[in-house]
């Protein structure tokens, strides 16, 4: 059975800051379970982390379905024997294309993987952090930069980031007395598949492209780790990590 504090689960662990992170942890000493829809593409990363301290366990998930999220912890559970950690990644995005040409099953992809995937994860965290022994653990969720401000034509990323900021809230205030942490990390410009475009310019808010300075993805792992790595007493709420000069604080 795993000792309290180094377990995890990550969603959307088959590729970017999931990626980076997941490995970040396995490095750390965590024994990781790493969720996706892909199965080759998890067990891919468990092979990027190398000779590690840790233990990685590859579980295919779609973070939509509520059997595939409750089997998700549950082979977890019985793994790894308790979860100290999740990090609420998993997360999509529409065609950047106008309001008024949004469809409806552009928006409902976004809410489903983005806002609904993370109450599902967060569902069964708290489930299983509320009966473990010892009590408790932590959940970070990824908030975004959009959780803050949006984009041009980014309608339903931006909707469903400032829903968990909320979301957040929320379960940081529930889980006061089952001694579950809750905190958001919000990233900005950091190197991967979903952001690449910054770097090939992307839509500024006086309507120009402009290309955006980028940061490492495993920054971020590293910040998620050092979270992670607080004891349940000390909590970090919010965090933002961005690319020094991205256009965000002033205007622009």
């Amino acid at each position: 059975m795993s000792k309290e504090g180094n377990t995890a689960i990550v969603t959307g662990a088959g590729s970017g800051v999931g990626r980076a992170t997941a490995t970040a942890l396995l490095n750390a000493g965590y024994k990781v379970t790493l969720a996706g829809r892909q199965a080759d593409t998890l067990v891919e990363t468990i092979s990027m982390a190398g000779e590690v301290l840790g233990e990685g366990l590859a579980v295919a998930t779609d973070v939509t379905d509520e059997t595939q999220v409750a089997t998700l912890f549950a082979k977890t559970c019985e793994t790894f024997g308790r979860l100290d950690l999740l990090f609420n990644n998993a997360g999509t995005n529409a065609p950047g294309v106008p309001f008024e040409e949004l469809t409806v099953d552009q928006w409902q992809l976004v809410v489903d993987v983005n806002l609904t995937g993370s109450f599902l994860c967060a569902r069964e965290a708290f489930r299983v952090m509320k009966n473990q022994d010892p009590q408790g653990g932590r959940i970070i969720n990824n908030g975004s930069i959009s959780a803050h401000v949006p984009r041009p034509d980014s309608a339903p990323y931006t909707a469903t980031k400032h829903a968990i900021t909320g979301l957040t809230k929320t379960l940081s205030l529930d889980g006061r007395q089952h001694n579950i942490a809750v905190g958001q990390i919000d990233i900005g410009n950091a190197i991967t598949k979903m952001a690449a475009r910054m770097a090939e310019g992307v839509k500024q808010a006086r309507g120009d492209i402009a290309i955006e300075p980028m940061m490492q993805a495993d920054e971020v792992a590293n910040a998620v780790v050092h979270m992670a790595s607080l004891p349940l007493e000390t909590n970090v709420q919010f965090i933002t990590i961005m690319a020094t000069q991205m256009p965000f604080v002033g205007r622009g």
